[in-house]
């Protein structure tokens, strides 16, 4: 379980970086072995299965001259394994659904930091993580990290901008119940909306709520707080794992 005091973690972490690659690294793989210019045209980077980074990144990028404009890139092991037709079908357009790398100031192991953190805080154990970076409604980056158990069972899912390093949106989390199901079609990024089912904070940022707790404004601002605290603590922690993409990916 990754459930291990943060201090273990940061420990730890740099021996786990070397065995397996960050979304940083992929995507710096594409940009040296593909084409530098498809830095411009990211849509969405995924891994799935985490330990606690995954074996694999899946990278789309908007390409004209590809089938329905759009091409997927794999990337494992440092090199390009897979150059295909995404094997889901894009849902609308791609304009303004690209990523500006410039913005990128957080890496998947910065990501993971801040699940992992959140995930101890609110007494969440998990085994897997998966992730999906894409751009949300208003045009920001966001990594999407969904916690999961040995069986794939999702546990809980994390919004954490990946420019600014907040957390805005937490759901499944801060009960200690398992998540009944949770965002659909993660990795498909052309799924632009998302849902509104929770209580929206002054700052615009959601916190889950179930319908039949609706009634009960002691767990609620209960939920708040705990929200709230998480979102601290995230800004606390960003000032560590911040990484800039551009200042990445130039030094390699």
């Amino acid at each position: 379980m990754w459930r291990l005091p943060l201090l273990l973690f940061f420990i730890a972490s740099p021996v786990l970086a070397q065995e397996q690659e960050t979304a940083y690294e992929a995507l710096r793989v594409v940009g040296t072995q593909f084409n530098r210019a498809a830095m411009n045209r990211v849509i969405s980077v995924t891994g799935v299965d985490g330990d606690p980074q995954p074996t694999k990144w899946k990278i789309l990028i908007a390409d004209r001259n590809a089938p329905g404009g759009v091409r997927e890139l794999q990337v494992a092991n440092g090199r390009i394994v897979a150059n295909r037709a995404p094997s889901r079908t894009i849902v609308g357009s791609t304009e303004g659904a690209t990523i500006s790398t410039s913005r990128l100031n957080l890496d998947s192991s910065g990501a993971f930091s801040v699940a992992s953190h959140t995930a101890d805080k609110s007494h969440t154990n998990f085994s897997l993580v998966s992730y999906t970076l894409r751009t949300n409604d208003r045009g920001q980056p966001v990594w999407i990290v969904t916690l999961q158990d040995e069986a794939r069972r999702p546990h809980g899912t994390i919004h954490i901008n990946a420019n600014k390093g907040n957390v805005t949106r937490v759901e499944g989390m801060y009960r200690g119940a398992n998540m009944a199901d949770v965002q659909e079609d993660r990795g498909d990024p052309g799924s632009r909306e998302e849902s509104r089912s929770g209580n929206e904070s002054d700052d615009g940022d959601i916190y889950e709520v179930d319908e039949d707790e609706e009634g009960e404004n002691a767990l609620k601002r209960g939920i708040k707080q705990m929200f709230r605290r998480t979102k601290r603590d995230a800004e606390n922690m960003f000032e560590r794992v911040r990484r800039p993409f551009e200042d990445f990916f130039n030094r390699g």
